[in-house]
């Protein structure tokens, strides 16, 4: 019998979700997956692909992955749909609002072109990390 203190192997999240296949993203625009129980926005630029919580913070709604994408005085950000604040893509960081940010999430890509979400750590925030 299983002790029910302890979850057992089947309720532990895999470290790796697949949630989409690159030629899904659309470049320099959003795209919202679920990975971990939680909602993520994808985005594909010139730099790179990045993931973020969805949710905007500012507004509790999760837009954030049909925000504009673009660059801020050099850095790579998307800009909410609510309430226009910037989050860097590559920190999560609010652009506006020093303290506030939303989650990134760690991404890799596979031989046959799909993207996994592996689960996001904790990052200390630099604000010249994003550029």
């Amino acid at each position: 019998m299983m002790n029910p203190v302890y979850p057992g192997p089947a309720t532990v999240a895999p470290a790796w979700q697949p949630i989409c296949h690159i030629d899904d993203l659309i470049p320099d625009a959003g795209i919202a997956v679920r990975a971990h129980g939680r909602q993520i926005a994808i985005f594909q630029t010139e730099t790179g692909i990045f993931a973020l919580d969805n949710l905007d913070p500012f507004s509790q709604a999760a837009v954030l992955s049909r925000g504009i994408v673009g660059d801020l005085k050099g850095r790579a950000v998307v800009a909410s749909p609510m309430y226009k604040q910037h989050f860097c893509l590559r920190t999560g960081q609010c652009i506006e609002d020093d303290t506030v940010s939303v989650q990134c999430w760690p991404l890799r890509q596979d031989d046959d072109g799909m993207l996994s979400a592996g689960l996001p750590q904790a990052t200390e925030v630099d604000d010249h990390a994003c550029i």
